[in-house]
C-alpha cells in the first residue's frame, strides 16, 4: 500500500453499494439514487470533504422530447467530495445505472477523433499483442462498436458489453457481437463459467461510471487471461481540477481518479499497473495497461506518477478546496459574456448536444432567451431537446439557415474537430466561443 492507508472494505464479494441500491419510487416521484450513506466508495471512510455543489441538475445525456418542459425534469443532486484516506473524488449520490443507461444518445462513431483514437488504439495493440484469430478481445461499455469494429476487420474475436438497448442495436448491426447487460457480477460470473477468458480487456471512458469499483474490478480479474492486458482510459483528475473541467462532472461520472488511488485499488484485486500515458483526449486523459499481479513492482512510470502527485498535493484535500471558488469565477464571466452580446443583438447558437454541455448551461442557468438552438450530427439527438433548458437540438444545416454570429463549442474537448467542420461560419464573419478552461472568441 502506498501514501493513502489501506482499505478496511472487504473486497471479496464487495457489494455495499450494489446492495443499498433502490430504484422504487421517492416522495418527488422520482426513482431513488445510490447513496454512499456518506462513505467513501473504495474505502468506505465516513468522512468525506466537500468540494464542489452543482446543486440539483437533470441528467447530462438525457433529452426531452418536448419543448415545453411541462411539470419540470427530474433533477439530482450533484455534490463533488474528497476522500481523505485514499484520496479518491467522487460524487456523494449517483443515479441508478437502469435510469443512466437503459437509453443511450451518446454515439462514438459521430466524433471524427473519437475514431480515429479508436482505430489508433486497436492498431497498436493488435501489433504490440501480435493479436490474431487465436487471441479474444472484450471491450466493457462498447457503444456502438465504434472500437470493436477494428478488431472485426482483422479477424480478431470479439465481444462487446453494452447495457444501451439502442446502442446494442447498432452494435448487432454491424455484426459486433454483444451482450446487452452491466458489467455485474451475474454477467462475468457467467462468462466465467462459460470459461471465456480474454487477452484483452477494453474499459474506455467507463470505469469511471462504476458505481462500485470493488465488482468492476472483480469482473476483470477473473475474465483476464493470466498473461493478458486490460487497457483502461479515464478523464485525469488533475486535469479536472487544473483545467476548470467542471463540466466533465455529471451523474454518470461517479469517480474521479489519481494514479495513486489505483495503484492501491487494483493491488487489493491482485492486479498492477503496468504502464501509464497521458493523452490529450476528453481534454486529458489517462491509459493505464493493467494486469494480473504476479508479484512484481508496480512499472517505473507508475511509481513516477505517484511521486509526482504526492509532491503536487493531489493526495490532499487542500488541492481540491479552491476548485469551487474558480468553477465560480468562470460561471460569472461567462454569463457575463453572454448577456452582453445578446444585449448587443447578436445571435449565438450551441454546437454539439454533449453532456459536458447539459452540465455547463443547466449550472450556469443559460437557456433559450441566450441559446437559439444547439447543432448536433447525431440524428438520434436531433428534433430532441437539452433536459433542464429545452433548447432544441437541430441539424448542423440549420446554422448555414440561421447565420449565428457565435457559435458556442459545448464539446470543447473536440474543438478542433468541431472548427474545422463549421469553418464556413466566417463566410459571414462568425465566431466561436470556447468556455473551457476560460471563456474566450476564436475566430
Amino acid at each position: 500500500m502506498r501514501d493513502v492507508a489501506e482499505s478496511p472494505a472487504a473486497i471479496a464479494g464487495h457489494s455495499r453499494i450494489t446492495a443499498g441500491c433502490d430504484i422504487s419510487q421517492s416522495s418527488a416521484g422520482r426513482p431513488a439514487i445510490f447513496d454512499t450513506g456518506g462513505s467513501c466508495r473504495i474505502c468506505d471512510h465516513p468522512h468525506l470533504i466537500p468540494v464542489l455543489s452543482l446543486g440539483d441538475l437533470p441528467l447530462a445525456n438525457a433529452l426531452a422530447r418536448n419543448a415545453d418542459p411541462g411539470d419540470g425534469d427530474a433533477r439530482y443532486p450533484l455534490n463533488l467530495v474528497f476522500c481523505p484516506h485514499c484520496a479518491l473524488l467522487q460524487i456523494a449520490e449517483s443515479v441508478h445505472p437502469i435510469v443512466l443507461f437503459d437509453e443511450y444518445p451518446y454515439f462514438s462513431s459521430f466524433s471524427d477523433t473519437m475514431l480515429r483514437h479508436a482505430r489508433d488504439l486497436a492498431e497498436q495493440l493488435v501489433r504490440t499483442r501480435r493479436l490474431s484469430r487465436e487471441n479474444r478481445v472484450l471491450e466493457i461499455g462498447s457503444n456502438d462498436g465504434y472500437l470493436l469494429q477494428y478488431f472485426l476487420e482483422k479477424n480478431i474475436p470479439i465481444l462487446g458489453i453494452e447495457p444501451a438497448k439502442n446502442l446494442h442495436q447498432v452494435s448487432v448491426q454491424k455484426n459486433i457481437p454483444t451482450l446487452c447487460s452491466f458489467f455485474n457480477q451475474e454477467t462475468f460470473r457467467q462468462l466465467n463459467r462459460d470459461r471465456q477468458s480474454f487477452d484483452v480487456i477494453l474499459a474506455l471512458n467507463v470505469f469511471a461510471h462504476a458505481p462500485d469499483p470493488h465488482e468492476f474490478l472483480e469482473g476483470i480479474r477473473l475474465l483476464l487471461a493470466p498473461d493478458g492486458i486490460a487497457v483502461f482510459e479515464f478523464p485525469y483528475v488533475r486535469e479536472l481540477i487544473e483545467k476548470n473541467e467542471f463540466d466533465t462532472i455529471y451523474h454518470e461520472h461517479i469517480s474521479y481518479f489519481s494514479v495513486t488511488t489505483l495503484v492501491n485499488l487494483f493491488e487489493q484485486h491482485r492486479l498492477r499497473i503496468a504502464d501509464v500515458e497521458r493523452l490529450t483526449i476528453h481534454g486529458g486523459s489517462l491509459r493505464l495497461t493493467v494486469m494480473h499481479n504476479t508479484g512484481t513492482p508496480v512499472s517505473p512510470v507508475g511509481e513516477a506518477f505517484m511521486e509526482e502527485e504526492k509532491r503536487d498535493g493531489l493526495l490532499s484535500p487542500e488541492y481540491y478546496l479552491n476548485f469551487a471558488g474558480s468553477v465560480e469565477k468562470l460561471k460569472s464571466e461567462t454569463v457575463t459574456c453572454l448577456g452582453t452580446l445578446k444585449r448587443e443583438g447578436k445571435k449565438i447558437a450551441g454546437y454539439g448536444a454533449a453532456a459536458k454541455g447539459s452540465t455547463l448551461l443547466n449550472y450556469y442557468g443559460i437557456g433559450r432567451e441566450t441559446i437559439d438552438f444547439i447543432a448536433d450530427r447525431n440524428p438520434f439527438k436531433q428534433g430532441r431537446y437539452l433536459m433542464g433548458n429545452h433548447i432544441p437540438i437541430v441539424d448542423p444545416a440549420q446554422i448555414r439557415i440561421s447565420k449565428p454570429d457565435y457559435i458556442l463549442v459545448l464539446p470543447w474537448n473536440l474543438k478542433e474537430e468541431i472548427m474545422e467542420q463549421l469553418s464556413y461560419i466566417r463566410d459571414w464573419g462568425g465566431r466561436f466561443i470556447i468556455p473551457i478552461p476560460r471563456v474566450e472568441m476564436v475566430d
